[in-house]
């Protein structure tokens, strides 16, 4: 199952993505996660020194490796130059199980308390001025439209701040969303923001309350997000300890943070997966891309990658 973690700058979906993950790694479930934010905080929060975190390898710049990867022996696709952030997969792509070894997995991804771990990587100095972020998520968006993942297999991502998620077409790449929203007006605002444009694209939104200390705070959340709020955080030690660098195991959190963890778990487990639509609005945001710069860049009409009569998933991968 895919999660993104979205919400205000501020409102810890950072924080509620490691613990997520942290939660699931603990209960013995296998955890790939993605840090596709501007500030690539995550591997700090899962446990890993400012050193590690450094030092880890990045999507974006094992870019070629990817394309070429995915492209496999796909006729669509004569180059891996050829493929864009949105290329979806085909008959002869190769589809990748999110806990098999290959070559992108052994490249991009390391363990880091027990959870592989992928990071889009930060703005170098060359890229100040001349790119925007999105030219780094590029590298996940391709990797999920080619990920064929199962239930009891949890692919996690914690995602840019606010609505600029919607700036691609990787929000629509989600079994479930959950935006963060701490008591406040200005989260509450990016909340009706981010479901306002989701709305469009039959995207499955729930909202995680973070940071409340008392009924007023729970009632506030109740009264502007109704039954869109699932369930919420307080305040907690086990995270103050976590951010000056003293983890502790998951089990150390809060009852009631525990709790909401486990609500968040079993929204993800019943959430029904619809390859077809998975892949319809892969293809749908390929063919805007494409007209859009794609084409333009490419030199040629980017449209013939796709393949009409291809669904990935389970079966597609069998028949690989």
């Amino acid at each position: 199952m895919k999660v993104a973690f979205v919400g205000k700058g501020g409102s810890g979906k950072t924080t509620l993505t490691s613990l997520f993950a942290a939660y699931l790694s603990g209960s013995g479930h296998p955890v790939l996660a993605i840090d596709a934010d501007i500030n690539q905080h995550l591997a700090v929060a899962l446990g890993a020194s400012t050193e590690e975190a450094a030092a880890l390898p990045t999507l974006g710049e094992h870019l070629p490796l990817i394309k070429d990867w995915l492209r496999g022996d796909n006729p669509r696709i004569t180059s891996a130059e050829a493929m864009i952030k949105t290329t979806p997969p085909g008959r002869g792509s190769r589809l990748v199980r999110p806990f098999e070894d290959n070559p992108v997995f052994a490249a991009c991804f390391r363990d880091v308390a027990g959870v592989r771990l992928g990071v889009t990587g930060q703005f170098t100095e060359d890229d100040l001025g001349v790119a925007c972020y999105h030219s780094k998520v590029g590298a996940a968006e391709l990797l999920l439209n080619h990920l064929v993942d199962d239930a009891g297999e949890y692919v996690v991502m914690d995602m840019t701040a606010g609505a600029d998620a919607f700036a691609s077409g990787l929000f629509t790449r989600f079994d479930v969303t959950f935006l963060v929203c701490e008591p406040t007006l200005r989260s509450v605002g990016v909340y009706r923001q981010y479901a306002e444009y989701a709305r469009d694209f039959g995207v499955r939104l729930a909202v995680v309350g973070n940071k409340v200390t008392d009924d007023e705070d729970v009632e506030f959340l109740r009264d502007q997000l109704g039954s869109d709020l699932l369930c919420w955080l307080s305040g907690s030690s086990h995270v103050r300890a976590a951010e000056r660098g003293r983890a502790r195991p998951i089990t150390a959190l809060e009852p009631h943070n525990l709790d909401a963890l486990a609500t968040i778990q079993s929204t993800v487990d019943a959430a029904p997966r619809d390859w077809a639509k998975f892949h319809r609005q892969a293809v749908e945001f390929h063919l805007r891309n494409a007209r859009s710069w794609g084409n333009e860049r490419a030199g040629v009409d980017l449209a013939e990658q796709v393949d009409p009569e291809f669904v990935p998933g389970p079966p597609a991968l069998a028949g690989a």
